[in-house]
């Protein structure tokens, strides 16, 4: 994995706009961290990195015509420290480049062939796919409509057509799965 560390310095960056995106991600959304479902959690960190936030009946032309960079902010990322975001937005803008929060792989990933083990994968050359995803306002603007919701399916078209860098994001901005890694993350981030 090639990430950059993400820049922790903050500077106001150029105003953007973005969503929170819950949509086929089932009712995990709306599960409570600290008190907040995860999706108010999100929407709060995207606001606090001053990123105006659309909501998702805007018209694709109408955010294209506002020549401005969008930030996709997954709902299961919830606790994404809203500087991490703001320094994305920044490294987009600057380097009019797509920029992807990831995370380092610790798993232990193998290769089958056959229906046996053949290799282990090594895990410097992989990364967990996180938040946020942040298109440059010239990436927007060529873009047809409004971005696929599934990350994995948005990164690989985003790879195929347009430069992409990927950052580390910080431990706190992981993606949840269910129940129990929202239990760990609600640990992780435990503000007492």
């Amino acid at each position: 994995m090639e990430a950059e560390a993400y820049d922790d310095v903050y500077d106001e960056p150029e105003r953007a706009v973005g969503f929170v995106v819950d949509e086929g991600r089932g009712s995990l959304p709306y599960r409570l961290i600290h008190g907040e479902a995860l999706v108010a959690a999100a929407a709060w960190a995207v606001g606090e990195a001053g990123v105006d936030l659309l909501d998702l009946t805007v018209p694709w032309y109408d955010i294209a015509d506002l020549a401005r960079p969008l930030v996709l902010h997954d709902a299961l990322c919830p606790m994404t420290p809203p500087d991490f975001i703001a320094s994305c937005v920044r490294a987009a803008s600057g380097r009019d480049t797509v920029v992807v929060g990831v995370r380092p792989v610790t798993d232990t990933v193998k290769q089958v062939a056959d229906g046996r083990l053949v290799a282990t994968v090594d895990r410097d050359a992989l990364a967990a796919l996180c938040s946020p995803i942040v298109l440059p306002a010239s990436v927007v603007a060529a873009l047809p409509s409004r971005p696929t919701a599934d990350f994995s399916v948005l990164l690989a078209e985003l790879r195929a057509a347009y430069p992409v860098e990927l950052v580390e994001a910080p431990p706190t901005a992981r993606r949840v799965a269910d129940d129990e890694d929202v239990r760990v993350l609600e640990a992780l981030t435990d503000p007492r």
